[in-house]
């Protein structure tokens, strides 16, 4: 199953289908945006496999400037990828999915490459897939939320947010012992 009620909260244990799904998209999204994307790559969630995700496919491209992007708003969307909004400074969100049932199948990140950010969604993604106790951490710290927020994806997320940047700081100190 791919896709989630727009605001709801439901975790799915993983699925081989999602890095299927995964691969598709950005095999489209490589063709669509050509070498205006230096990498695209499956993040988040229902990129580790050994962890419940919400079943939303993330995505993330990464350009050397955020700009390189804009040109390209427009066959995006024509391709079903609908731009939302800059979610965070520095990064575009596009989603894909069924808006008139109000689902969301598909968050697109686009940030630059080899920046902060994208950095912090491979280093993470990595790190949890490498440690399966973190991974475990974090997966009953979703489960637990997920159970009290049914229903507020907002309240679901900001109370990931202390354990993910603990996390990122244990992956940035890991990755940097592999060089």
């Amino acid at each position: 199953m791919i896709g989630l009620k727009r605001g709801s909260v439901e975790l799915l244990s993983h699925q081989e289908e999602w890095n299927k799904n995964a691969e598709n998209v950005i095999l489209e999204l490589r063709q669509l945006l050509g070498n205006a994307a230096a990498d695209i790559q499956h993040i988040g969630s229902t990129a580790i496999d050994s962890i419940y995700a919400k079943p939303i496919i993330d995505i993330v491209i990464g350009v050397h400037d955020l700009n390189d992007i804009s040109p390209y708003k427009k066959l995006l969307e024509e391709h079903g990828f609908v731009f939302r909004r800059e979610d965070i400074a520095g990064q575009m969100l596009f989603v894909m999915g069924d808006f008139e049932k109000d689902m969301r199948t598909h968050h697109i990140h686009a940030v630059k490459w080899n920046g902060t950010e994208w950095n912090n969604y491979i280093n993470f993604r990595d790190y949890l897939n490498c440690h399966p106790d973190k991974a475990m951490l974090y997966d009953a710290c979703k489960k637990k939320l997920a159970l009290q927020f049914s229903d507020d994806r907002r309240s679901y997320t900001e109370g990931k947010q202390e354990l993910i940047e603990c996390l990122l700081k244990e992956a940035f100190v890991w990755k940097s012992t592999l060089f």
